[in-house]
């Protein structure tokens, strides 16, 4: 019997589980709305919430303790100024799981789990300003001027080498049958 052990198994080993739960959370961190299975979406709301009440006591060791589950700088300082400023008022409850259809190849029940009073602009933000980027390089490198050399890999030519001829009494005669 199971008494008090709590989540689901998701069909993984335990080091698996957690980096899918830790990577679903630096998703739902970064964007404030995914996308993923109603058991994942379950098992991951207890996750973040925690991750997000320790933001709110801003101290060294709360930052390490939420540094230790995310390992990115940015999204440790999100959570300790955007999200702890935004949930200084709630008790909790800082996560929202909606269940939206089923998947077409598995019929597995999909959910969207986003954060409550969530920033419409910051879903797909890091992508938008990607593209924006290398569109802006790639403006930049058409402006340059003819003259300018750019860096062209040099084209390989092929080198046509006849095939070597063996010499006269080392050639195979044909034979007469």
């Amino acid at each position: 019997m199971r008494h008090k052990i709590s989540g689901r198994k998701l069909n993984r080993k335990s080091s698996h589980r957690i980096s899918l739960l830790k990577n679903l959370s630096k998703s739902l961190i970064r964007n404030e709305q995914i996308e993923t299975t109603l058991p994942k979406a379950k098992d991951l709301r207890p996750f973040v919430e925690k991750l997000l009440h320790k933001g709110k006591t801003n101290n060294l060791h709360s930052r390490r303790k939420v540094y230790d589950y995310l390992r990115d700088m940015t999204l440790v300082s999100k959570v300790f100024d955007t999200l702890a400023k935004r949930y200084s008022k709630r008790n909790g409850g800082y996560v929202r799981i909606l269940k939206s259809g089923y998947r077409y190849g598995d019929s597995a029940p999909k959910a969207i789990i986003e954060l409550v009073d969530r920033d419409e602009n910051a879903k797909g933000l890091q992508d938008k300003l990607r593209l924006k980027n290398k569109e802006k390089s790639e403006v930049n490198s058409k402006d340059l001027p003819e003259n300018t050399e750019k860096s062209v890999k040099p084209e390989k030519v092929e080198k046509k080498n006849p095939k070597p001829e063996l010499p006269e009494n080392n050639q195979k005669t044909e034979t007469k049958k």
